[in-house]
Order: C-alpha cells, then structure tokens, then sequence
C-alpha cells in the first residue's frame, strides 16, 4: 500500500518519542502497520511504542516494539495483543529488572512465532513475569531490590525452549528452577543458562509428546483436504498436569485443540490431532442444534453420546481408516466393574453403550444395551439417520435402563471420559426468556430465520490454591431460565408473615429517599429556572447568544443500590433441619419473598438467582427474576418451583452473578449469597480446594467495586465461612427466624 509522506507525518506527531534514530526508521516500520493493522490497531500500535519510550531505556526496546508487533498481532489475529505487550513492558520497567526488557521485547516474536492463538501468548507473557517476581530480591530469606538472576539467561534461551516444549512444560521447567534455586544467585543462572545437569535433565524431562507448532501446516491441510474445512485451529495449553483431560471445543472462533499431545493407546500424537480434527469435522458437516431446556442433565449426556457415535459412523464410511484410530482411543469398560449398590453407574452404562456402537464384537451381555445398540445400527443402515433420531433413541435409553442408584452422589468415573471427543457445547441451544433476557430475545429475533442458534456455556477459571494460580476455562457454567410454578404458593408464604411484612413495610418507608435536589442548566426539564431565564433573556436583549439550558428538574437525593440474590439450590436444602418443620428450602422461599417485597417497594433494581453444579463441567444458573422484571406472579411462579440437587460449586456461580451485576448503573452493588454449607463438588477430593476458590472470587469481587456479603445456614459455617468473606457474613443458628434475619440483613446493609 502506498503510503503519502504527509501521512506518515501524521502518525509520527501521534507517537510521544523523540529519539533522532527513530526518523530515520520510522517510515519503513509504519508501511508495515498500514499494511497489517485497523485504523484503531493503527492508534494501539503508536500508543503501545509511545509507552514504551516513556520507560526510560533508551532507543532499542522502541525500535524492536516498532519492528515486531504488527506482523506478530497480524499472524495471531488479534490487536490486543498491542496495549497488552506494551503494559508488560511498563510493569517491568517499574521492578528492579528494568535492563530486562530488551531481552524480553527480543525474545517475544521469536517466542511467539511457536505459539499459535493470541490466549498462549498472554499465558507466555503470565509465566515469564511469575518467574521474574518470584525471583527478584529473594536471597537467602533477606529482602532485597536486586533484580531476578535467572531472567536475563531465562529469555535469552526462550526461543530454544519454546521449540522444545509445550507451554505447560515450560512452565513445570521454570517451576522446578525457581523452587529448587530461587535462594541462590548462580546456580540460579546456570539452571536458567542451560548450563547444569540439572536443568538439561529436566529439560528433557518436560519435552513430550507432539507439538501442535511443529506440525501445524499438516493439520491445517488434512482438515482442508480431507474434511473441506478451513477452519482456524486454536491451541489451548495444558497449563497443569491434571488439565491433561481437558476435551477439545470449537466454536465461532476456531478449532480448540491442546498445543501437545502424547502418544497414547499405541496412537501417536499426531493421530490422536487427526481423530480429534475427524470427530469435531464430522460434527461440523452432520449434527443440528437441539434446544436443551426440554431435558435432564442425563438425558442430555446420552444424548451427546449417541450424536458422537453417529458422527463417527459416517465419518468412518467416508474414511474406513478412522475406525482403528477411535477404536484404539476410546475406553473400554468392564461390564461388572461399577458397583451399583454404592455408586451411580449411569456414566459407565453410557461408556459402555457408547463403545457397544463402536465395536460391534464388544462382548457385553446387559440385553438393554444390545437391544439399543441393535436399534442404532439398524437406523444407521437406513442411511437417513438424523441427530433428532439420536435424541428419541436416547430419551428411551435413559427412560428404560433407569437404576435408583443412579442418583447417588458418589459417581463412578474410571473409563468413562472419551478424551478424543469434544465437550459439545456446539449441540445445545439455551432458551432463556425474560432477563438479561433482552440480550437473549435479541438473539431470537436476529436468528430466527435462521438453523436453531445456541448459548454456549460461559467458562471461567478456577483457582489452585496450591500453585497459586488459575486454571483456565476451568468451569462451564450452563444458565437458563427457571421453569414457572404456582404464583399463589408465594402469595400465600406472604400473608403467613402478615405481621413481618407489615413491621417491613415501615422500615421501608423510612428507608426511602425523602429529598429531592435540583438538577438546573436543563434544556428541557420541569418548571423554569427563573434565574437562568432572566439572565438569558438579557443576554438576547443585548445582542448575545442566550443560554438555552433555561429549564429545570428534580431528582431524589438516595438510593442508588443494585441487589443480585444468589441462592445455594444443592440437594442438602431439601432437608429439614433437627427441631424444625420445614425444609430449608421451603424457609429460603418464604425469606426470599419477603425481601423481594421489600426491594420491590423501595424501589432499588434487583435479581434473584439460584445454582447448583454436578461437577466443574456442569454448574447451572438459574435466572429466577431479571433485574428489568418488576416483583409479579411470573417471578413468583419461578421462585415457587425452585427445587433442591446436586452440590455447591460456589466459586463459579459468584463469578457469573458477577458478571450481570458488574453491568448495572449503581453507585453501590450488592451481592448476597444464601447458603447451607460450604463450597463442595463430586469431582473434588480436596476440601479446601473449593473453599479457596470461593475466597478468591470474592477478592475479584471486591476489585469490580461489588460488596459480596453471605447467610450462612450452617451451624458449623464459622470453621470456613469467614476465611471466605471475613467479617461480611451471617450465621444464622435458627432456621425459623431466616425470614426476619435475612430481611434484617438487608435493611442493615443498604440503610
């Protein structure tokens, strides 16, 4: 692209740097930026070099940001990557390891070059700077200003290290290093170098497996070739060992792939990428959105199970070589090895039907799996099978092999995860009506002309108190609205409490801004300002230009709080406490109803909101009332359905509450959590793991301005609950008395 001299100009006024060396370059540096970025990426680019000149280490630290980052940001699809550079670079230059960043700035493009997605470079750029300020001023206990030994040696091998490990082998390499020689400067530097035992050892120790950047070009061309896709493929990286089993996703943005892979059941690594691509290709070509609301958490696993084989069995009549791959990848689970007086089976029975589908000599005798395992073949061999098909077949699956056991929470796991398949967040739509809802009805309106359109799940990260860091994309939160019951069950817990409602409503008045203030210089507006007026009608008198802001208006002078109401919906609230009559949750209906009423009346904009998880890949939120909707029976009718299952994976909940609170115009936001017990989960073993987790989101919390505050129903609550919010928590002893603690509560918090 031809480039004016007076646009170049332009761009060089706009970029805060007077270094002489910098005209000469200037111009060769911005054809590239012209040529590569937006207009807007254009503007990131001369802020991020500006900020970069502002550090204070001369000329070359600018020069490489100039020459590098627009074919960098080019190569991985995303500008932000810019500010995001240019920011890490400020925050080093603010530490002690400042005459690092040329080295830093040197290393990324050739770092980045074996990364493949925007997401592995922020993961690069979070591991490289834990590394710099877990080794900075730490010798032998003593706190120091001296600089990190290792970080100068650790870039100046990086792009050797990157072409020999996966990201999450890198940082189990740097992990090792700093834990083993973080107190001694040297052997610090020498492990860092290469130049120990050490660290050669346990270089190769870390380097396993198939790199996805190693052979990117080739799965690029077997998905074109082979599939007609051109699909972008995306690596996410293993960050920790037990991430290993995270399943590949694609959605609008691309392929989701792990960026290693190691060999595995006898398959190498780069087939384990090609059954994978194969198995999420097919989808792509066969499988039809189906709307999840009609349907329970285990119908809709048989029913991912049943659309995965059928995937597979025409992706085999196409490629017959595929079958060996699947085959030799998928588990194999013994017929007798879950014991259904303990655990529930309903994930091996699915394993097991699943590998009956696939390997027709499977052996099994259950004569229900072999009748429905006959069912499909037969409705594949007619060659019209379709993903509806695969619904009804296994609705009556689910329906016919249905064990009481099932519903235990101790679930039996061993050889149940099919790791080549994807999550199939790609197969449901979520219908959510009324809430932020306005978002979802716009959705509706913008598809409905179109193939049934889906939510997909939101993901968050969770936090490894451990390790001390986040594990990403961790939790799948699924949100829904609730189904509608009967409003008068409401009604009637309402005029139970006559006499507490009534004690509420006076507090309420008293609560409710009293004085109004006067908003003047309106254009439009209430009354007349008459002072304004008058002052404008002289200035028209003396031939000026009057002022027409002549107009005045009112406003309260009060309140401007927005609640979210979080309510813990696990099985345990369905019980009835020891010298109660009722079940915590029927006492959480009547509590919640009466502090609905009293929010209603003042005014202030308000949701409710349940969850409940079976396990992190399932943590359902519940929209109960929208904070657009007013207190009416709709909303009645959804809190007088609420029912109680599965556990209490808190963390991920308060994230996403979070997530629609953040959004609302209010001076203070407020989020109250009710709760019975403490964060668990059936896929968790250890007890602080959730509790922690929940501690940190609450910290996140108090960085977005939110006051998280909980009404802890636990009797033992004091031996978690506080390590978790502090002081801002509840306990409420007395189950009868919820209705007027929690309502107490409240009026406590927002008079």
């Amino acid at each position: 692209m031809h480039t004016t001299d007076d646009t170049i100009a332009r761009y060089r006024t706009q970029l805060s740097c007077n270094f002489k060396q910098l005209d000469e370059a200037f111009a060769a540096c911005m054809q590239d930026a012209i040529a590569l970025l937006s207009e807007e990426g254009i503007n990131d680019y001369l802020d991020g070099a500006s900020l970069v000149c502002k550090i204070g280490r001369g000329f070359d630290p600018v020069l490489t940001y100039l020459e590098e980052m627009p074919m960098l940001v080019h190569r991985l699809g995303d500008e932000g990557l810019l500010g995001k550079v240019s920011q890490a670079v400020w925050k080093m230059s603010r530490t002690p390891n400042g005459r690092s960043i040329p080295a830093f700035l040197q290393a990324l493009p050739e770092a980045c070059r074996r990364m493949s997605s925007a997401e592995l470079v922020e993961n690069y750029i979070a591991i490289v700077f834990d590394m710099m300020e877990r080794t900075t001023g730490s010798i032998h206990g003593f706190h120091t200003t001296i600089p990190s030994p290792g970080l100068p040696k650790l870039l100046g091998q990086m792009p050797y290290l990157m072409s020999q490990l996966a990201l999450g082998g890198l940082k189990n390499w740097i992990e090792y290093g700093i834990r083993n020689y973080g107190s001694h400067p040297q052997r610090q530097e020498e492990y860092f170098a290469l130049e120990s035992a050490d660290s050669k050892a346990m270089l190769q120790h870390e380097r396993h497996g198939t790199l996805f950047t190693h052979h990117e070009r080739k799965l690029n061309l077997y998905l074109k070739a082979c599939w007609e896709n051109t699909e972008y493929l995306v690596p996410y990286s293993v960050d920790f060992r037990d991430m290993r089993q995270q399943q590949p996703y694609f959605d609008d943005f691309g392929i989701r792939i792990p960026d290693v892979f190691d060999d595995a059941q006898g398959v190498s690594g780069i087939d384990r990428y090609r059954a994978v691509l194969a198995h999420m290709a097919a989808h792509q070509r066969w499988t039809k959105k189906v709307v999840a609301d009609n349907f329970s958490p285990q119908q809709r696993m048989a029913i991912e199970r049943l659309e995965d084989s059928r995937v597979e069995y025409l992706a085999m009549q196409e490629y017959p070589g595929l079958r060996r791959l699947f085959m030799a990848l998928h588990p194999i689970p013994q017929e007798d090895e879950c014991n259904t007086q303990t655990e529930s089976c309903f994930r091996h029975r699915l394993a097991m039907f699943s590998w009956a589908l696939l390997n027709p000599a499977h052996g099994y005798q259950n004569v229900q799996i072999n009748e429905f395992a006959g069912k499909f073949r037969a409705k594949m061999l007619e060659g019209n099978a379709t993903t509806a098909d695969m619904v009804q077949l296994a609705i009556s699956f689910v329906a016919r092999t249905r064990l009481q056991s099932d519903q235990l929470p101790n679930v039996y796991f061993n050889n149940t995860a099919i790791g080549y398949r994807d999550d199939n967040r790609h197969l449901w739509q979520f219908i959510e009506e009324g809430d932020e809802e306005e978002a979802f009805e716009e959705r509706k309106q913008s598809e409905q002309n179109q193939e049934i359109q889906g939510l997909p799940p939101r993901h968050y990260p969770e936090w490894d108190y451990s390790t001390q860091t986040y594990r990403p994309d961790w939790t799948s939160v699924y949100e829904s609205l609730h189904p509608s019951g009967n409003p008068a069950v409401i009604d009637a817990l309402l005029q139970k409490h006559a006499a507490l409602a009534k004690r509420l409503k006076q507090i309420v008045d008293l609560l409710k801004p009293q004085n109004y203030t006067r908003v003047r210089y309106q254009e439009e507006g209430s009354e007349l300002d008459l002072d304004v007026a008058i002052r404008s009608l002289i200035d028209f008198k003396g031939g000026a230009n009057p002022d027409p802001r002549i107009n005045m208006s009112h406003k309260h002078d009060g309140r401007n709080i927005a609640v979210m109401l979080l309510l813990d919906l696990s099985a345990s609230i369905s019980e009835v406490p020891e010298g109660a009559t009722q079940s915590i949750l029927e006492l959480s209906q009547e509590a919640v109803s009466l502090l609905a009423y009293a929010i209603e009346a003042l005014g202030d904009p308000f949701a409710i909101a349940g969850f409940a998880s079976n396990t992190r890949h399932e943590v359902r939120y519940q929209h109960i009332k929208g904070f657009k909707e007013h207190w009416n029976d709709e909303v009645k009718g959804r809190l007088a359905a609420m029912q109680a299952g599965y556990s209490t994976r808190m963390g991920a909940a308060v994230r996403h509450a979070a997530h629609y609170l953040e959004h609302q115009q209010a001076d203070k936001k407020l989020l109250l959590i009710l709760t019975d017990g403490e964060p668990s989960d059936i896929d968790v073993d250890d007890p602080q793991l959730l509790t922690q987790d929940t501690r940190q989101a609450v910290k996140e919390l108090d960085q977005k301005g939110i006051y998280s505050y909980c009404i802890s129903l636990d009797p033992r609550a004091d031996e978690y609950v506080r390590d978790i919010f502090g002081k801002r928590v509840t306990v409420v002893d007395n189950v009868q008395r919820l209705p007027e603690r929690m309502t107490q509560v409240f009026v406590t918090l927002t008079g």
